[in-house]
């Protein structure tokens, strides 16, 4: 299959046949006009002619003798008249008997003073003739004719002038579209070369900005707000692939380490056995959470149904029976929005687990509408978080207090997973100061 013309090549083509266009129009607009302009002037020189050859005729009656007619002027080439029955009685430059031949002269009809034709050559090679007859006195008829000679030389060299400027304008058309989009395209090029050298290992790499406010200027704008987006998300990845790689190095050494030491031993210590099964655990829910945040991340929209956030939120406060604190629920009415529940739930369970962690004697948990928003609150009074840290606590594998929460059992992504379900609802998950001291997590969906 052929490649398809560049950008530059189609320019020029176009420029080209835009350019033939318009000298094809004007040419012909122009040639036209001056022929008609040329004609008309010819035709009233010669109508102005007979006009006088007329009155001279109504002066002296019958026509002058021997039927010679004084010489047109203004370049007219012949002047006669003719009788009622047809016969030239005088003419111009010669004898009236041997007269140019007139055949389809016009003639005026009733009413009129005069009429005009334009009379094809008398022979092949020759030139038209302009002629104009004007009634007379008497019966007779004043013809006045013009070869037309000079008006056919003069648009034939009008014609022959277009048509050999033709070619150089419409190259030179071609030639500047063809400079003027390279131009143009050389920051294109330049964007191009460089993003091509873009590679996995070299994501900091950016594309020329030409400045300025113009198409290209904004194409390059947006490639590298595109790396700046792929670099960081690169940088994120391998971050979590590192934090990963570490959250489950340091359970999978406890479990072999349990192992070894149960397998040392005459008969398996049974402590050795139920902490390598707790670690396992903890293998598995990091693992599932992993599982979670890749669905998340580029897994299909959650599917949508009714669902009652007060009614998740007494669900999950109902559970937790046995909880070291106490936990209080604040829902007063149905709070309803549309959602997938069980990840609504996991969301909701996610920030309670996190508050039953750091409260010292009470967690809180509120469900209701907001100005349009379904809302769910969990406040705790445990030690807060810093103003800092308010974003960074929702990133993935960050503990505030690392050793506090790997004895808890938190992975580091119960927060992460929470704001990604709530961003895949169209809502978020922020942090905010409890108005008694401690941390209030606050979910918001539509």
């Amino acid at each position: 299959m052929a490649s398809r013309p560049g950008i530059r090549a189609r320019t020029a083509a176009a420029a080209a046949l835009a350019m033939a266009a318009v000298l094809a129009a004007g040419g012909l607009w122009l040639h036209s006009l001056l022929r008609a302009n040329l004609l008309d002037n010819t035709t009233g020189r010669t109508e102005l002619a007979a006009l006088r050859a007329a009155a001279q005729l109504d002066a002296r009656t019958p026509p002058p003798p021997g039927g010679r007619l004084p010489a047109p002027e203004n370049g007219v080439d012949l002047v006669l008249v003719r009788d009622a029955a047809g016969r030239t009685v005088a003419a111009t430059g010669g004898d009236p008997r041997h007269t140019p031949d007139l055949d389809g002269a016009p003639h005026p009809g009733p009413g009129e003073d005069s009429r005009s034709a334009v009379l094809p050559p008398e022979h092949p090679g020759g030139h038209r003739r302009a002629v104009v007859a004007v009634a007379a006195p008497g019966g007779h008829t004043v013809y006045a004719m013009t070869v037309l000679g000079d008006v056919d030389d003069a648009t034939r060299a009008v014609a022959a002038g277009l048509l050999a400027g033709a070619p150089p304008l419409i190259g030179f058309a071609a030639a500047l579209a063809w400079w003027v989009t390279g131009r143009a395209l050389r920051p294109v090029d330049a964007i191009r070369t460089e993003l091509a050298s873009v590679t996995a290992s070299e994501l900091d790499r950016r594309v020329p900005d030409p400045g300025g406010a113009d198409e290209i200027a904004q194409l390059a704008r947006t490639v590298n707000a595109t790396l700046d987006r792929l670099e960081r998300s690169d940088a994120r990845q391998r971050q979590f692939t590192a934090d990963a790689s570490h959250e489950l190095r340091n359970p999978l050494a406890a479990v072999r380490s349990r192992l070894e030491v149960a397998l040392a031993a005459d008969r398996p210590d049974r402590e050795s056995v139920v902490a390598a099964l707790a670690e396992t655990d903890r293998l598995q829910r990091i693992a599932a959470d992993l599982l979670l945040l890749a669905r998340l991340d580029g897994g299909p929209p959650p599917r949508t149904e009714p669902v009652d956030l007060a009614l998740l939120a007494a669900e999950d406060v109902a559970r937790r029976g046995g909880a070291r604190v106490s936990l209080r629920l604040d829902a007063r009415a149905p709070v309803p929005a549309a959602g997938d529940p069980p990840r609504l739930e996991r969301a909701l369970a996610n920030l309670v687990d996190n508050a039953l962690r750091h409260a010292r004697s009470q967690v809180a948990v509120r469900a209701a509408e907001e100005d349009g928003w379904a809302v769910l609150e969990v406040t705790d009074d445990g030690p807060g978080i810093p103003d800092a840290d308010r974003d960074r606590v929702f990133e993935r594998f960050v503990r505030l207090d690392a050793d506090r929460s790997r004895a808890g059992g938190g992975t580091g992504l119960g927060l992460a997973i929470a704001r990604e379900i709530a961003r895949a609802h169209g809502g978020d998950v922020r942090a905010l100061p409890a108005p008694a001291g401690g941390a209030r997590l606050v979910l918001r969906i539509r």
